[in-house]
């Protein structure tokens, strides 16, 4: 007989939330993980926004999510960068909830030879920074992207995300990227690790909109009843 799940890992967009309205049974899911007491986290491959900003975002929705319960890919991001080298240096193109975490694990943001290049998604992609990205690649910073997502979802249609700036970064470099966020599996254990679950104990993903993270993410979870 197969054991229940003890921890929940659920996609945001897709999943809980489409758009800026809440998904039906959204809002019962959750209650029942909080009844229930499961240790759970919200993913989202989207690295613009803070927890506290995307708890906001769900809290209009009429879904409450509390900061602590919500895991980017920023913030995993900003995990692997202290593994590989506390204390290190990037360059980063990204938004605030990008920065943040890279700030708060200890990271020096400069363009003065840095350790990394980490791409992320930001509205406002610049010739500038690119450019930027792609001669300190050249001179030895690795390349590192928050999620490896081409297109994000907006009111009036696909928007060009991470994924198609960091293709056209490697057109130029020849350097491929290490993408942390969804489908990698480090996504996912950084998140078991973030609720201190083991991986012995059954774990239940609900995977979202995108493509390229749904097909890999099914593969990674297998589905088990709340």
């Amino acid at each position: 007989m197969r054991s229940k799940p003890h921890s929940w890992l659920t996609d945001m967009d897709g999943v809980l939330v489409r758009e800026e309205h809440a998904l039906p049974g959204a809002a019962e899911f959750l209650q029942r993980l909080v009844d229930k007491q499961r240790p759970f986290l919200v993913l989202t491959n989207n690295s613009i926004y803070t927890p506290r900003d995307l708890s906001a975002r769900l809290a209009r929705s009429g879904l409450s999510v509390p900061e602590s319960a919500i895991w980017t890919s920023a913030l995993a991001t900003a995990a692997f960068l202290s593994d590989q080298k506390p204390g290190g240096s990037a360059y980063v193109i990204g938004e605030a909830g990008l920065t943040t975490p890279l700030h708060e694990a200890g990271y020096t943001l400069t363009d003065v030879d840095p350790d990394f290049v980490v791409l992320g998604e930001t509205r406002t992609y610049s010739f500038t920074a690119i450019t930027k990205a792609i001669r300190l690649i050249l001179g030895g910073a690795r390349f590192i992207a928050t999620n490896p997502d081409v297109t994000g979802p907006s009111a009036e249609g696909p928007l060009p995300a991470t994924g198609s700036v960091a293709a056209m970064i490697t057109k130029a470099t020849g350097r491929e990227p290490y993408f942390v966020g969804k489908p990698n599996p480090m996504m996912f254990r950084s998140a078991m690790n973030r609720i201190q679950a083991h991986s012995e104990r059954p774990a239940w993903w609900a995977t979202g909109w995108t493509p390229t993270s749904s097909r890999a993410s099914r593969r990674v979870w297998k589905p088990s009843s709340c």
